[in-house]
């Protein structure tokens, strides 16, 4: 089939519109927890067998605790130039059950339910995307593509991350199947580095009523350490510190020996990251009786708005405007795991998934009318970068 302008591109996608939401049902109805390493598991092997029939390569990459991850490769014959890295997830963050609370409908132009946006959606759309340039290029794509699918990047990618680093490594770009940003479908060209520590307080118990001055109250000094945390906040410059969960002590009448406070951690650069790492080490107690030590990392380097990052948003957005829409681009504060891929230099462009809203709500919802424009965008991409 001759489909070479992006126009014809586009008007194939609308004709199998149906088709595509078809596949987002199936995908949605297969739940897959990140911590329910059979069902995530279950998920990769409908996907694997939906690609290997379209002439893929399969590879597993096992994990312990977490699904397998699935490494789809496509390399037509005599095609030596690199391949690009379309990047996505099979984990949600729901668990097993919720389908039957929220269970996956089509309705007001939009398809709902749990893990729709986040990201069965984009699943999809890679594979009617590659699906269709087989079609179009008589049964083999004009360039080399991988396709990852990991199974813990909701829960921080400890166990994929090695992975996406490498095939990132040998790519020519990584294009992410996140969702987009805004009903306006955005795409994401910034994201915040992402960290997680626990500053933990000792101090020494004492009965709060017989040897009250013989105690030093760790809670108290975990008061003092999460004032000074506080004046590390710096909303202008993109960093962020929430002191989002504490503990200490063990009854009313005891003067606490313990307490504990975690820390999210969000910043726009590596530089701020690296320098928040050292303050948070550099605490001191205020209690000269009491000790604090701090432990944990920056989990997720940022993903930068580098000349690499906005010449492929370009691209992109020339692309939209030959398909007849502006595209725009958001800095966002949450993490994926173009992350990696962007830190190490290779050009990736994140939220090129599905448009909709309700990411991790009940109120997760994929819009239908973008779909064609959102698998004509990516395929697109695929074809130029």
């Amino acid at each position: 089939m001759n489909v070479r302008e992006p126009a014809d591109q586009l008007g194939y996608f609308q004709k199998r519109q149906k088709e595509i939401v078809e596949t987002i049902r199936q995908l949605v109805e297969l739940e897959s927890p990140s911590d329910v390493k059979q069902s995530v598991d279950r998920v990769g092997t409908v996907l694997a067998s939906r690609f290997s029939e379209l002439g893929g390569k399969i590879k597993f990459h096992p994990a312990e605790k977490f699904g397998k991850h699935l490494q789809i490769d496509f390399r037509p014959r005599g095609n030596k130039i690199k391949p690009v890295l379309l990047l996505g997830h099979m984990d949600t963050v729901y668990p097993i059950g919720t389908i039957s609370k929220m269970p996956c409908r089509v309705s007001k132009g939009r398809v709902w339910g749990p893990g729709v946006l986040d990201m069965k959606a984009g699943i999809a759309l890679a594979l009617h995307v590659i699906e269709a340039m087989l079609e179009w290029n008589n049964g083999k794509l004009t360039r080399p593509v991988t396709l990852l699918l990991v199974s813990d990047e909701e829960v921080g990618s400890a166990s994929s991350r090695a992975i996406t680093e490498k095939l990132a490594g040998d790519a020519a770009a990584v294009l992410v199947l996140e969702p987009a940003y805004g009903l306006h479908g955005a795409v994401k060209t910034a994201r915040k580095g992402v960290g997680e520590y626990t500053l933990q307080v000792t101090g020494v118990a004492a009965h709060s009523g017989l040897d009250f001055e013989k105690g030093q109250n760790a809670v108290i000094e975990l008061a003092h350490q999460v004032l000074e945390i506080s004046k590390l906040v710096d909303p202008k410059s993109g960093v962020t510190l929430n002191v989002g969960k504490i503990s200490g002590g063990t009854r009313v009448n005891v003067v606490p020996a313990t307490a504990k406070a975690t820390i999210d951690v969000r910043v726009a650069s590596a530089k701020d990251g690296t320098e928040i790492d050292r303050k948070l080490r550099a605490l001191k107690p205020f209690n000269p009786h009491c000790s604090v030590s701090i432990s944990g990392k920056m989990n997720r380097p940022p993903l930068e708005r580098t000349d690499a990052v906005a010449g492929l948003y370009l691209k992109a957005r020339d692309l939209a405007q030959g398909l007849g829409w502006d595209l725009a681009e958001a800095a966002v504060g949450g993490g994926s795991d173009g992350n990696f891929t962007a830190s190490l230099g290779i050009p990736t462009l994140d939220g090129l998934g599905a448009v909709g809203e309700g990411a991790h709500a009940e109120h997760e919802s994929v819009v239908i009318s973008e779909l064609p424009r959102r698998a004509a965008l990516l395929a697109g991409l695929i074809q130029m970068v």
